[in-house]
């Protein structure tokens, strides 16, 4: 397996290029995260800031440099956080036994406070938190110098966002979690915890004080940073954060303004939503943005999607890199869909291999299956058997055909979905059941919406069952949204399957080890 030391040299020499190959000429603030090691503790570095000499504050274009680089940190995103944070949930398993056997007890909810991913998952998030405080102090010395507040404002509201959405990240893996709003990492030795829910207020005050300072655009629309965050981002991360909370209303307040300003719908073609045309889609509200510039060779800005891939594949385009084999689609999950009769999503969601194949066709209830359950991808690419899983995951997977030519690396130049606007019709359809209000779209008209892209017939009088059932099936695998939603309801018994038993004090990670030896205060957390 490639070490994360290679990765990171990897993304080094390119990560100043992001977003259309503007340099990121501020250097506000610099934090060396992960270095050399995978187990590198989050590094106390109260001085570590390096200064570009002679910065004209009052010059606006300095100013967004600096976002630049703010959406380049966003998305030089570690490889292992979102599998860290998403494999617990009934729609996915982990990928081969032994290697990466952490990855493996995480998914059977045993947890090592030693193993690195988890470590990785605090200190990444955490980083970038840093990182985004910086630039807000930094655009903040550009209002002091004239810069036009609106402007000031707008950027501070952006860098506020994604902090909060990597905040969200932190306190739903692990709970407890402090909430810094300074550039200083060793501020965290003198900050109280929070709990969940207090961190989930401080996100929806937060979201609610700077919404209305950003963008109304569309962000394939907008002109200065392509898929950049707007007022959507913002009301969609609060919605999240209010579903957290069981505010029910407060979901709706915030999906129903999403909704109600149309500025965004769902594509009309599932399949190419996690391809290359489903780049700055219109239903995409939040994504990490990746390019290889339309170039063949050179530099590239890439995620390493090779981690979610199939082991062995032949692909369409000789010589198209396969991938590591780590992350599955459950058995669960696809004789869900298959009992739906679900096609197109169950289609795009999962890499089938005989061997799966075979293995499913065991149970007499599956032995006849669709014509399009095969090995072979629309696309041409045939997924052969490999001794790690028995499927891989779709929404992860770039056809070869679509790799510009010259590139072989797997999903090179595919974006990293976050938030989608299903998610949010989805969200409003659960506010409603549970008893909210909203005067712009009826819960059986959201769920409807979602399945009549999926060729499903609408329902009427839709109850909180058949949206979970919903959102199993348009969210699988994405930002481990089942787990979270599972543990909400306090349904455990989903999350108990194919041997595995989850109970209630499997919630959270532990705090990694490396980070409670290093700050007291989590220690004495566990403790209690």
């Amino acid at each position: 397996m490639m070490s994360r030391k290679m990765i990171k040299r990897n993304l080094k020499m390119t990560k100043m290029k992001a977003i259309h190959k503007i340099k990121f000429g501020i250097l506000f603030l610099v934090i060396a995260i992960g270095g050399t090691s995978c187990h590198d503790l989050l590094d106390e570095l109260p001085e570590n800031r390096t200064y570009v000499e002679e910065i004209d504050y009052s010059d606006a274009s300095n100013m967004y440099a600096s976002l630049v680089g703010v959406y380049s940190e966003f998305a030089s995103r570690g490889w292992e956080d979102i599998p860290a944070v998403a494999v617990r949930g009934d729609d996915v398993n982990h990928g081969g036994e032994g290697d990466q056997q952490g990855f493996a007890d995480m998914d059977n909810f045993k947890y090592d406070e030693g193993f690195w991913m988890i470590n990785s998952v605090w200190k990444n998030f955490y980083g970038d938190i840093f990182k985004f405080n910086g630039a807000i102090e930094e655009f903040e010395k550009y209002k002091e110098a004239g810069v036009s507040e609106g402007l000031v404002n707008q950027y501070i509201a952006e860098a506020t966002v994604l902090r909060a959405f990597c905040l969200l990240q932190v306190s739903r893996s692990f709970g407890t979690i402090m909430t810094p709003e300074t550039s200083q990492p060793s501020e965290l030795y003198g900050l109280e915890l929070k709990t969940k829910a207090e961190v989930m207020q401080y996100i929806v005050a937060q979201m609610q004080a700077v919404r209305n300072n950003l963008e109304v655009t569309h962000p394939g629309q907008r002109a200065d940073i392509p898929g950049g965050v707007n007022k959507y981002t913002a009301l969609a991360v609060e919605a999240i954060a209010q579903l957290e909370l069981k505010n029910y209303q407060g979901v709706a307040d915030a999906t129903t303004q999403i909704i109600s300003d149309g500025v965004y719908e769902l594509e009309d073609n599932f399949y190419q939503l996690f391809k290359t045309p489903g780049k700055l889609n219109k239903e995409n509200i939040l994504e990490l943005q990746y390019s290889d510039f339309n170039e063949g060779t050179g530099d590239r800005i890439g995620h390493l999607f090779g981690f979610y891939g199939s082991q062995n594949w032949t692909p369409a385009v000789e010589g198209a890199g396969s991938g590591w084999g780590f992350y599955e689609p459950s058995f669960k999950y696809i004789k869900f869909m298959l009992d739906r009769g679900e096609t197109i999503r169950l289609e795009t969601s999962v890499l089938f291999t005989d061997r799966g194949i075979a293995e499913l066709k065991k149970d007499p209830a599956y032995s006849s299956l669709p014509s399009f359950v095969s090995n072979t991808t629309r696309d041409g690419d045939v997924i052969n058997d490999y001794a790690r899983a028995f499927f891989a995951s779709g929404k992860h997977y770039l056809p070869s055909v679509q790799l510009i030519p010259g590139r072989t690396e797997y999903g090179s130049n595919k974006n990293y979905t976050a938030i989608r606007y299903a998610e949010v019709l989805l969200m409003h359809a659960e506010a409603l059941v549970q008893g909210a209000s909203s005067n712009t779209m009826t819960a059986d008209e959201a769920i409807n919406t979602v399945r009549n892209r999926a060729n499903l017939a609408n329902l009427s009088g839709v109850t909180l069952d058949q949206v979970m059932d919903e959102k199993f099936a348009e969210l699988a695998m994405e930002w481990g949204i089942r787990f979270y939603d599972m543990v909400r309801l306090e349904r455990h018994d989903e999350l108990s399957y194919d041997g595995r038993t989850f109970t209630e004090d499997k919630v959270y990670l532990p705090y990694p080890l490396e980070q409670s030896d290093a700050l007291p205060i989590l220690k004495e957390t566990e403790q209690q």
